[in-house]
């Protein structure tokens, strides 16, 4: 049986994401997968999102399995055609589209939420007077009273 491992969308309408699936290649691309091997979500901001399962991916090509021309370059930037062509099998089981580890969220997770970035406030450098100890009694000025003027200066 010739195997074929492509993309196959999902979504809605201008919001599309797709699986990255082995499939028979006489099977339509909508039709029956053999296994799921990661996600591609093109749409997630800042940049496109992608996980692959590496391990699986080694296996199927190996057992002969051909890439379509977008899954062959999601997996040339995750990283797994080099240990391919290698020969070599790598520690972490899952691959991100920049090539580092993700850690096991399963095989359809969705893509990590957008963060908020919320506006910075720059702290004011405000000098606040320290408080007088409770135990220290504080010298308040006392007033002297007025001298009346009666006209006359003394001398």
């Amino acid at each position: 049986m010739a195997t074929k491992i492509r993309l196959k969308r999902g979504g809605r309408k201008g919001k599309p994401f797709y699986r990255i699936v082995v499939q028979d290649s006489r099977v339509r691309s909508k039709g029956r997968d053999l296994d799921t091997l990661g996600f591609y979500h093109p749409a997630a901001l800042p940049e496109p999102v992608s996980e692959v399962n590496v391990h699986k991916t080694l296996d199927w090509l190996a057992k002969g399995a051909q890439l379509s021309d977008t899954a062959r370059s999601i997996m040339s930037k995750t990283g797994v055609l080099k240990h391919y062509h290698d020969g070599t099998r790598p520690e972490a089981t899952t691959a991100s589209i920049t090539g580092g580890v993700v850690e096991n969220k399963g095989y359809n997770a969705p893509p990590p939420p957008r963060e908020k970035e919320e506006p910075v406030v720059e702290a004011q450098d405000t000098a606040v007077p320290e408080e007088a100890d409770a135990a220290e009694p504080v010298a308040e000025p006392v007033a002297e009273p007025a001298a009346e003027e009666t006209g006359t200066e003394q001398a």
